[in-house]
């Protein structure tokens, strides 16, 4: 494993780009494939927008300042690619409420998954939340990121971060209350 640091230099080195490229894909890619699977729920899709969005970090190598850590600016790519997906998708068919119920039902014949009819219930719940409310509920709960790094990656206030999560939080409650 090679520091953030480490790799930053190899990438701005061009005789070591690719090489450089090569460690951050292997050391970022379990990081970010679970930070896209919560957003947009199913293996597949996950596994499309992850490459999708190593696609992007790759041509987009040049633009990376140092202004922000290196995981904070992969991240904020990852999470828009993921955002980016959902509003395509959402788009091209329209998904509805029914659509989103059928989430839990995916996700228990999904191999990947390995959680408990709960942990489905979850997910769908989720899945039902605003786009906004959905990323920030997902970075919180899931990532257990701190309020500082949201606001860093997604680029808001941690006042507007603080109340997308509790209502988010209040609207996964209710909805979870329907199975008990």
């Amino acid at each position: 494993m090679i520091s953030d640091k480490e790799m930053t230099d190899m990438i701005a080195d061009a005789r070591t780009r690719r090489e450089g490229f090569e460690a951050l894909v292997r050391q970022y890619s379990e990081p970010l494939y679970w930070k896209i699977r919560h957003i947009v729920i199913t293996h597949e899709d996950a596994d499309d927008v992850l490459q999708n969005a190593f696609l992007k970090i790759w041509k987009s190598l040049d633009s990376f300042q140092g202004k922000s850590s290196l995981s904070t600016w992969l991240y904020r790519i990852a999470i828009n690619e993921a955002l980016d997906f959902l509003r395509h998708q959402r788009q091209s068919a329209m998904s509805s409420v029914d659509d989103n119920k059928k989430v839990a039902n995916q996700l228990m014949a999904d191999d990947y998954f390995d959680g408990d009819r709960m942990h489905a219930w979850l997910q769908e719940a989720v899945a039902q939340l605003p786009e906004v409310q959905r990323t920030v509920f997902v970075m919180k709960y899931f990532d257990e990121m701190k309020y500082t790094e949201i606001s860093e990656v997604l680029g808001t206030s941690e006042g507007a971060l603080k109340a997308s999560y509790h209502l988010a939080v209040k609207k996964i409650t209710e909805y979870l209350k329907r199975f008990n």
